[in-house]
């Protein structure tokens, strides 16, 4: 038997910093002042007080009005506590500016400023607002920058530039008068049948993982009071990307230790390491209880184990989750058992948390220590975030920052580097820019709002750079573009095929453009995004049959791709001499993807997520167990009777416009104890004739332990840019952090054995191997 060496985490407290000779000692004065500020507010404060508190409702809901005007005026009434008996005065607003605020950051910054005067000058205890808003892929307001959506910034591998994008979003949000900003779907997609997982960043727990420090670290920065920086409200702890059946707030049917290892380290990183001040409780129920209900999630593990200290904030609606899944009676009942369980927020003005739970406190049913506990935290992040001392922003300031050019271009290189090269058969990209003809063609080249994703704001006010446009403006004037949209994604009323075939003929090339719809334009079927989950992967509509007859025609064809979730396109990737993986590229999207097709920008993307050939493979993870790989190579029956079992492009995948060379692996020391590192370097080489990045992936493998663990684990990534012919060292330090296990006691443990060291250009395009022991 194996000894096993566990590492527990360990917490460090910063109480005080002591000081002589004057050096700084005010942490522990201004944690004691906001301390008895906030027991002193809490002394003075009536149950309606304390329940506005913790009400920030959505301001799409109709209880606040029915359109702009009303809904101006319920937030105003709300804010003085004047909308419903015995609630308030407000503690902030869910949403408010993407719903009501439709004429850019200067109405945005007033109007905020306007309820903050309300707050502060007109209320009894004088007690400031907190805003929030999404922030998936940019501030979800008319005129926030729009960055490609979370699997294209997924596909970057670029951890800095994440973190940048993230830090411009909180300097825009906190510039218009938003504190904490709300970016969606940390954990792992482990079903591309859900529409929304189109918001996450990867199916790896450690890409993930990293994503969600950068995020925070981008968003927070070094001072959360800052006018810079928000709190960074991390989404939707602790998952929901397997639920059954692929179904929006479908049970997660998981294993604590799936939970553990697969859905947590995002968590881990991003609030244990990097200190998120908020996590909003997810839909779907987790081994029988519904999360927000969950006092062992939304405390024991989060507060508890992860050492959180901001807010926790319930779902749209997310109350309501107790009731239809039938642990609650009715919204008073569900309304305890949340406030229990660790929600300290309301945000859709639920039952729950205004009218029940003031019967539930008048009942005995709810303690009043519940109630201080949540406004506790509320007021601690008010205090945390300066608001009682800055309230208010300058709508000038909000001018300048807001959409200016630098986050502009920050758009354009980040849909760039997240447009993976998945075909180039005989070389056929890049273009040349002066052909005599081009057919563009299909029903997303020349579409704005399929290019941008979910969680945009509802009033685009900047223009949108379509494919279309970005081709017109990258090819010679010369070069006649014959654009046909050929059909739409879903729906089969519009049929151009036979004229779409026809410019093709015609044309030097033919580009044509499929994918999928958001889910927000009139006169169209949404298939991607929020609650538009699919059950099949393939192409909809007339597409595949559109691509067919284009490519039919002999001449040149390039299908571009403009989607959420990746697609099983096994036609297109078998016949089609180039395939570009463009995601939702943002606002820039049609300048990045025509950068691309013309060679003004190497495509440097990899794959954040498996490409399956088929949906009936799901799931279709890299990470599978060694059973998985055991019947597929070494089986006595074929691993499937009807398609081959290997993804269509696997995880890490993305070809270039030049070559590299891996050489000279190094792994030392080659043995070490349990608390020691390995440090693993290599050299890359750029053979090809042009410039471009290479996306240096590093995976390990447990040979033999205590519990089954995955074939391979990406465990270190690099992005290194390289000249033609030039060389470079890439170094990696593998800690015990990188070499643990969750071993049978579902403790994390680095124990004694072989492990192997594959590099490569993908997970299974692997060009370099080497092992080292930890010793007993």
């Amino acid at each position: 038997m194996r000894r096993q060496h566990t590492f527990k985490p360990i917490g460090v407290a910063l109480i005080a910093v002591v000081s002589f000779m004057g050096l700084w000692i005010a942490p522990l004065s201004a944690a004691l002042q906001d301390q008895e500020r906030v027991e002193q507010l809490l002394g003075e404060m009536t149950l309606a007080e304390k329940l506005g508190q913790i009400n920030m409702p959505c301001v799409y809901k109709r209880e606040l009005g029915r359109d702009v005007e009303s809904k101006m005026e319920g937030c105003r009434r709300f804010t003085l506590g004047e909308s419903e008996p015995g609630i308030g005065p407000a503690g902030g607003f869910f949403t408010l500016a993407n719903n009501i605020l439709l004429e850019g950051p200067r109405q945005q910054a007033e109007f905020f400023n306007e309820l903050q005067k309300l707050a502060t000058g007109q209320t009894r205890l004088k007690i400031p607002l907190l805003q929030i808003e999404e922030g998936t892929h940019g501030l979800m307001c008319s005129m926030g920058t729009i960055y490609p959506e979370g699997i294209a910034l997924g596909s970057t591998w670029d951890i800095d530039l994440i973190r940048k994008i993230y830090a411009t979003a909180a300097r825009e949000a906190r510039a218009v008068g938003i504190h904490q900003l709300c970016t969606l779907v940390v954990e792992p997609i482990r079903d591309p049948r859900l529409g929304r997982n189109e918001e996450a960043y990867s199916e790896d727990p450690f890409l993930c993982a990293r994503i969600a420090e950068a995020i925070v670290r981008g968003a927070q920065g070094r001072d959360v009071a800052s006018p810079t920086n928000v709190a960074a409200v991390l989404c939707h702890y602790p998952g929901q990307s397997q639920p059954v059946g692929g179904l929006e707030r479908g049970a997660m049917e998981i294993s604590e230790r799936m939970l553990r290892e697969v859905f947590l380290p995002p968590w881990v990183a991003g609030i244990r390491k990097c200190g998120a001040l908020g996590v909003m409780a997810t839909y779907p129920a987790i081994d029988g209880i519904p999360v927000h209900g969950s006092e062992k999630i939304l405390t024991g593990i989060l507060r508890e184990e992860l050492g959180f200290e901001g807010l926790v904030l319930g779902e749209g609606n997310g109350i309501e989750t107790l009731v239809y899944e039938g642990v609650a009676r009715d919204y008073q009942e569900a309304g305890a058992m949340a406030l229990k369980a660790g929600v300290d927020v309301g945000i859709s003005y639920e039952p729950g948390y205004m009218g029940d739970m003031i019967k539930n406190v008048q009942q005995a049913k709810v303690p009043m220590s519940l109630i201080d506990r949540a406004v506790t935290r509320v007021l601690q992040m008010k205090l945390r975030q300066g608001l009682f001392e800055n309230p208010f922003v300058d709508p000038a300031r909000a001018v300048q920052i807001v959409h200016n050019a630098r986050h502009q271009e920050m758009a354009l290189e980040a849909a760039r580097k997240g447009i993976v090269l998945l075909k180039n058969e005989g070389g056929l990209l890049p273009l040349a820019k002066n052909p005599k003809s081009i057919a563009l063609i299909g029903p997303n080249a020349d579409h704005e709002r399929n290019l941008l994703g979910d969680y945009v704001s509802r009033t685009i006010l900047q223009d949108i750079i379509t494919i279309r446009e970005g081709i017109q403006e990258t090819v010679s004037p010369s070069t006649r573009i014959h654009y046909v949209k050929g059909c739409k994604v879903f729906e089969t009323d519009l049929n151009e095929i036979d004229k779409a075939q026809e410019a093709a003929r015609r044309a030097d090339v033919a580009i044509v453009v499929v994918g999928e719809n958001e889910r927000h334009s009139p006169g169209q079927r949404g298939t991607n995004g929020e609650a538009h989950d699919v059950a099949s992967l393939d192409l909809t509509g007339l597409q595949l049959d559109l691509v067919k007859a284009v490519h039919a025609t002999g001449t040149p064809t390039v299908v571009v791709l403009v989607n959420g979730r990746p697609l099983s396109v096994r036609w297109i990737a078998e016949h089609v001499p180039a395939v570009v993986e463009a995601w939702l590229p943002g606002e820039k999207g049609g300048r990045a993807v025509a950068d691309v097709l013309f060679g003004d920008y190497n495509p440097s993307g990899r794959l954040s997520v498996t490409i399956p050939r088929h949906v009936g493979q799901l799931p279709v993870y890299y990470n599978y167990k060694p059973s998985k790989a055991y019947w597929i190579k070494r089986g006595w029956g074929p691993s499937y009777v009807d398609i081959d079992a290997s993804p269509l492009y696997e995880f890490g995948f993305g070809l270039s416009y030049t070559t590299f060379e891996y050489s000279n692996l190094k792994i030392a020391p080659e043995r070490t104890g349990p608390g020691g590192s390995i440090q693993v370097s290599l050299d890359i080489t750029n053979t090809g004739s042009r410039a471009g990045t290479e996306v240096v992936q590093l995976y390990i493998n447990d040979l033999v332990s205590s519990v089954v663990t995955p074939v391979r684990e990406l465990r270190g990534f690099r992005r290194l840019e390289l000249g033609p012919g030039e060389k470079g060292t890439v170094t990696f330090i593998l800690t015990p952090e990188e070499l643990k296990l969750l071993d049978r006691q579902l403790e994390w443990v680095v124990e004694p054995g072989r492990f192997e060291v594959m590099i490569g250009r993908s997970c299974e395009d692997i060009r370099l191997t080497g092992q080292f022991e930890i010793a007993d």
